[in-house]
């Protein structure tokens, strides 16, 4: 029945034309069903689709969430929502489930719904436990059931294998940063690393007494949280640093540009969030791996009003290609974090 995406509102239309970019090189037939403003895009497929043919849960940049929909619920009676939806489970075959999911996308018109879907959550998770398809644990190798309300009346039910990723309601990541933060940016590259990396690449990739560089730092809200793991970072930025990060010991300020900087040795990280063209940004984080400045890196790029899928494509794809000419293998995963705002944000990385 197609695939549901929550993504953040007014990006509607940039999910839908990845999902359907995403279905012509799978060589899937089928169509977006989107409408700016609401937080979310159907995918409707022409013939069912296999699941292994299906995006993996970092395959898609502007998806927050993305659920296999098992069935479409148009018309639920108020007094009894819960009865037609196990129904609808049994038709679908369900035998076991790892954990449940209630939600509704993140729009102006769907947040009403949010206190529904907690104690419409309350009441179907025994009812899914008496039918024996959820156990007491959550269980990430099962299938995930989404409960997704559209309206008080209307819900999808669909799927999701979490493959490896944690799974939040509404994908939005809900992450504590600590009160001594230097900026609210701090928020979006804690997202990052909890969202763009796995638990295993985080414990290889961000060890203690690793080097790292940040690209326009100031005030130091991505420095702040290399810091507390431990990572020795080298602020790039003509203005000025939290003064408390520095007394950790863990921080070095330089004043100079974040686009002709160079680092004197090969460090393990780049990190980047400065405000300008993203071509121009794309460029210069080209140019890190390019000369072999880092091996990983973690970088947003700000997206114009409009046409802004085409731009992601045309900026990660001149990325790759001067990589490539430069014989330096680079993988990237891409997403719009929920603290992202017009912009995405990209994690790159070589095993050179």
């Amino acid at each position: 029945m197609g695939i549901l995406i929550l993504c953040r509102p007014g990006f509607e239309p940039e999910a839908a034309a990845e999902i359907a970019d995403w279905a012509a090189r799978h060589e899937l037939a089928g169509y977006p069903q989107a409408t700016r403003g609401e937080g979310w895009v159907r995918f409707h497929f022409f013939d069912p689709a296999p699941d292994h043919a299906l995006p993996g849960p970092r395959d898609l940049i502007f998806a927050r969430q993305r659920v296999r929909v098992i069935a479409d619920l148009p018309d639920l009676p108020r007094e009894d929502r819960l009865a037609p939806m196990l129904a609808a489970l049994r038709e679908a075959g369900i035998t076991r489930l790892g954990d449940l999911i209630v939600e509704h996308p993140d729009s102006d018109a769907a947040r009403p719904l949010a206190g529904l879907a907690r104690s419409f959550g309350n009441a179907l998770r025994p009812a899914l436990r008496r039918e024996g398809w959820l156990a007491e644990l959550s269980d990430p190798r099962l299938p995930c059931l989404h409960v997704c309300f559209l309206s008080g009346t209307h819900v999808l039910l669909g799927l999701s294998e979490p493959r490896g990723v944690r799974l939040w309601p509404q994908g939005i990541a809900r992450l504590r940063v600590p009160k001594d933060a230097p900026s609210r940016s701090a928020a979006k590259l804690e997202e990052a690393l909890e969202t763009l990396m796995s638990a295993e690449e985080r414990a290889r990739w961000l060890q203690p007494g690793m080097t790292a560089a940040d690209l326009g730092a100031a005030p130091g809200g991505w420095s702040f949280i290399l810091a507390r793991r431990h990572v020795r970072v080298i602020a790039i930025d003509n203005g000025p640093i939290q003064p408390a990060l520095l007394d950790t010991g863990l921080v070095e300020h330089l004043r100079a540009d974040g686009f002709t900087w160079q680092p004197p040795r090969p460090l393990d990280w780049m990190v980047c969030d400065m405000v300008e063209q993203p071509r121009r940004v794309a460029a210069r984080m080209a140019d890190w791996f390019v000369h072999g400045w880092c091996r990983h890196a973690i970088f947003n790029l700000k997206l114009p009003m409009k046409k802004r899928w085409a731009e992601v494509q045309a900026n990660l794809g001149d990325f790759h290609a001067r990589c490539e000419a430069a014989d330096i293998a680079v993988q990237t995963r891409a997403r719009q974090l929920y603290h992202d705002r017009e912009e995405i944000t990209v994690l790159a990385w070589t095993g050179r």
